[in-house]
């Protein structure tokens, strides 16, 4: 009609949270730094909203921000000077609205192996679909087919097999926190049944891809509501559901389901939607979204090693 307009009221509750994120790398001498790429701010939807954001580098740095080729945002630091000691601090506040995945319907060509993708979307999603790391002998291929053929995992239906694909990893699978830089391949992952957060979302996103399942790594924060309690005292979520990754910076998959679009599949936690997952970055492989990447130059053992802590606050109702 002529004049008329459409407005849709989303009612869905929103949590706030604070989170302050702070990386600091240390030297036994005074280094000179290259540029640094610091990947630290939420990506606005319409489940996520920032309100504050800011970020102070300790030397004083020339900072600037652009966006990457996946629109995510990134700031580009020149540390000035020389020091012993680099540190980044990031906080900001957001605003966030549950993330839903299993609720959402789906189009019909998106309930079989593999998902029955247009010719836009296949266009769009081309490098999504195809993995990146060998599978010489068949083993990832042949572990993936255990979630797309056996019945019991939704009769062969893709979010059935990567819901039960999440749930596998989580119970079958143990999990160890990782400081130094880079990712297990899936291979490596499958074999010794052991990984970071990085590690499980890459082995995920490995088998999806197998499968024909659009699917990319997603870089963020995790909220913990028993770490929240602990350092307020104020009431979180339910505290009887383990959490695993919080503290540090987390990892995740988001697969792509027609009707449903980029959905969260998050298989440290078994965790697929809901408020937890504070989206940062999201890429291909996870060579593309590291949170900070750089240089330095100075004597080859000049490092001394890397602290890291993340505070994810949620405010009081």
């Amino acid at each position: 009609l002529v004049g008329s307009e459409m407005c849709i009221r989303d009612r869905t509750p929103v949590v706030r949270y604070d989170i302050r994120h702070v990386t600091t790398y240390r030297y036994r001498e005074p280094v000179r730094f290259g540029e640094h790429r610091v990947m630290f701010r939420p990506r606005d939807s319409h489940d996520l909203r920032v309100l504050a954001t800011d970020l102070t580098v300790s030397p004083e740095a020339d900072i600037r921000l652009i966006q990457d080729p996946h629109s995510n945002s990134v700031a580009l630091v020149q540390p000035r000077g020389t020091s012993d000691r680099l540190s980044f601090t990031c906080t900001f506040t957001i605003e966030h609205a549950r993330t839903n995945n299993l609720e959402l319907p789906l189009l019909p060509r998106a309930e079989v192996f593999p998902v029955a993708y247009s010719l836009d979307e296949r266009l769009d999603l081309e490098p999504y679909l195809r993995p990146t790391h060998e599978d010489p002998d068949g083993q990832l291929t042949d572990w993936v087919r255990t979630f797309i053929q056996a019945p019991t995992q939704g009769a062969g239906k893709p979010r059935d097999g990567l819901v039960a694909m999440t749930r596998h990893i989580r119970e079958q699978f143990r999990y160890a926190a990782r400081d130094e830089e880079g990712t297990q391949t899936p291979i490596d992952t499958l074999t010794r049944r052991t990984g970071s957060c990085r590690d499980f979302a890459l082995l995920m996103i490995e088998a999806a891809r197998r499968a024909g399942v659009a699917s990319r790594f997603v870089s963020g924060y995790l909220y913990d509501p028993a770490l929240d309690l602990e350092s307020t005292g104020l009431p979180g979520d339910d505290l009887s559901v383990a959490t695993t990754g919080a503290g540090s910076t987390h990892a995740w998959m988001q697969a792509y389901l027609p009707g449903a679009g980029w959905v969260p599949f998050d298989p440290t936690n078994n965790l697929t939607g809901g408020n937890s997952l504070i989206r940062v970055g999201v890429a291909r492989h996870p060579d593309q979204a590291p949170p900070i990447a750089g240089s330095w130059f100075g004597p080859a053992d000049a490092y001394e090693g890397l602290e890291v802590d993340v505070q994810v606050h949620r405010h009081p109702v």
